[in-house]
């Protein structure tokens, strides 16, 4: 499962009796972290974009980086996909533009960290909002369309912290949990319609994730953590080659390799030791 930093991932094109026309992909959460990343790799691939995510400024500023570095089409959709129904929303006005989505990845999403009970429960219910709801209304809208054309990708974004229990990021954990749970089974059920799926499992990565979380950072994550760029470089190489799933870095699959050999209650103790 280790993947190399570095090495090039080739996403399709499909070609047209007019030319060669580049695939099409939607990426949320596309103002910072692994967004941007994703948007830099699939670009210099010249595949066109269109960038999601609440904050309108950061998306264009990219946009204009991209479009002059690359000269790829991109259409930047400010939304807030926590707000109920804004998948639909999202799917309207692209459908409105004729844009047809070809790649999916589903990267919007945060942490929460702290004891659950002390955490405003308002605050955990946007979390499953976006990290659950709308990646699962997203999956759908657009995968939809995929099958019907018979072909598409789809990358979901779970996390290494997916794989075990989490005290102080319990419902976040969980969250990724289901993420990688539904698009193991999304990779099955759409494979025979021309669908590719797969999830994505980072581990601590240089984002803005810690902050967001007001999440410390122990000596031994530090040490654990990658750069965002071979992290969106495993994702989308694994998706090229059509796996259900990936853990990326040498280390991350080392750690979720072994919690097949560890009880969970070990787990729990280690996790909460490094995180805590």
């Amino acid at each position: 499962m280790q993947d190399t930093a570095g090495t090039t991932t080739k996403i399709s094109t499909v070609e047209k009796s007019e030319g060669i026309r580049t695939n099409r992909a939607l990426i949320t959460g596309a103002s910072s972290g692994l967004g941007l990343e994703f948007a830099e790799l699939l670009a210099a691939q010249k595949v066109d974009l269109v960038l999601a995510a609440r904050r309108r400024d950061p998306m264009e500023k990219l946009a204009a980086e991209l479009r002059r570095k690359h000269g790829v089409d991109i259409h930047v959709e400010p939304i807030d996909l926590a707000a109920p129904g804004a998948a639909a929303r999202l799917k309207s006005s692209l459908d409105e533009r004729s844009l047809q989505i070809d790649i999916l990845v589903n990267n919007a999403g945060y942490g929460l960290h702290g004891e659950f009970l002390e955490t405003p429960i308002e605050r955990t219910s946007d979390m499953l909002q976006l990290n659950i709801t709308a990646l699962t209304e997203l999956s759908y809208v657009f995968g939809r369309d995929m099958a019907a054309r018979g072909s598409g990708q789809i990358l979901l974004i779970a996390s290494l912290l997916g794989l075990q229990p989490v005290p102080t990021f319990a419902a976040y954990a969980a969250t990724k949990s289901y993420v990688l749970a539904f698009g193991e089974a999304l990779h099955d059920e759409l494979r025979p319609k021309g669908v590719v799926v797969t999830s994505l499992c980072p581990g601590h990565t240089e984002t803005g994730f810690d902050a967001a979380a007001d999440a410390p950072v122990s000596p031994m994550l530090r040490l654990l953590t990658m750069k965002p760029r071979p992290v969106a470089e495993s994702g989308l190489r694994a998706l090229s080659q059509g796996k259900a799933s990936v853990v990326a870095g040498f280390m991350n699959n080392i750690i979720a390799f072994s919690n097949r050999l560890t009880p969970r209650s070990m787990q729990r103790a280690t996790m909460k030791r490094i995180l805590g």
